[in-house]
């Protein structure tokens, strides 16, 4: 581009969408000096509205009485939301070093949203942590120090370079930020949602039920209150209405 895109004020006006558009189209090219600086504030813009919006839905889950817990049966309570640590750049650099890109959306949510777990037990919806509610843990603030994330990243990475040496058809390396909706109600599932990559643009590709890019991912998932899935329960859309008031799209 010849001129300057004027991203970020077009995003705050209103032309998300277009935005995401264009930012897309460029792929790696976003990257060059003269168009990644402004790329990174609209991501650092949406992971701020993001942060809003978990921290609404947890004030009013929590105003509800709903249970924060583990996906066990022991459903130890867990912290829904815990801001970036002290580490978080480093973190995403050493992210971006070990698989040679990450996506700037990934970046901003490490170091301005935190993680969040918002599995757990609704006193109104008995049947809410099989709704897919919204997991994203991508620095393992919750676990103990003695776990390390890291640790378990490199295992992965290297089993899955493993297998593709010998099945060069394998597939890209999925980066784990949540449990699949099965494993969140507790029930055997499949493979972890996660981040596809190595990927060097702006808007990474998340793996779920389907792959899409993240914004529009995250973008669903408040549409319906953090919990996108169908429970089966009618007491859903009454939650729900109280928890998608406010919310801020992507």
């Amino acid at each position: 581009m010849a001129s300057p895109p004027r991203w970020l004020s077009r995003y705050e006006r209103g032309q998300r969408e277009l935005v995401w558009q264009e930012l897309r189209q460029l792929g790696g090219v976003v990257l060059e000096p003269e168009q990644a600086h402004e790329a990174q504030l609209v991501c650092d813009e949406m992971a701020r509205r993001a942060r809003q919006n978990i921290e609404a839905i947890v004030d009013q889950l929590s105003t509800d009485g709903y249970r924060f817990h583990t996906n066990d049966d022991e459903q130890t309570p867990v912290r829904p939301h815990t801001p970036p640590s002290a580490d978080a750049d480093a973190y995403v650099d050493w992210l971006a070093q070990r698989f040679a890109a990450v996506p700037m959306t990934l970046s901003s949510w490490v170091r301005i949203v935190g993680d969040v777990w918002l599995v757990g037990t609704h006193p109104a919806w008995a049947s809410s942590a099989s709704a897919d509610p919204l997991v994203i843990e991508l620095e393992g603030t919750r676990y103990p120090a003695g776990q390390s994330l890291r640790e378990y990243i490199e295992d992965e990475w290297a089993d899955r370079n493993e297998r593709q040496a010998d099945d060069p058809d394998n597939g890209l390396f999925v980066l784990p930020a949540a449990p699949d909706r099965f494993h969140k109600g507790n029930v055997s599932g499949g493979e972890p949602y996660g981040f596809v990559l190595p990927d060097g643009c702006v808007d990474g590709l998340f793996s779920w039920e389907t792959t899409m890019p993240f914004v529009s991912y995250l973008n669903w998932v408040f549409s319906e209150g953090g919990f996108p899935w169908p429970s089966g329960d009618d007491d859903q859309w009454q939650v729900r209405h109280r928890l998608v008031r406010d919310l801020l799209p992507l």
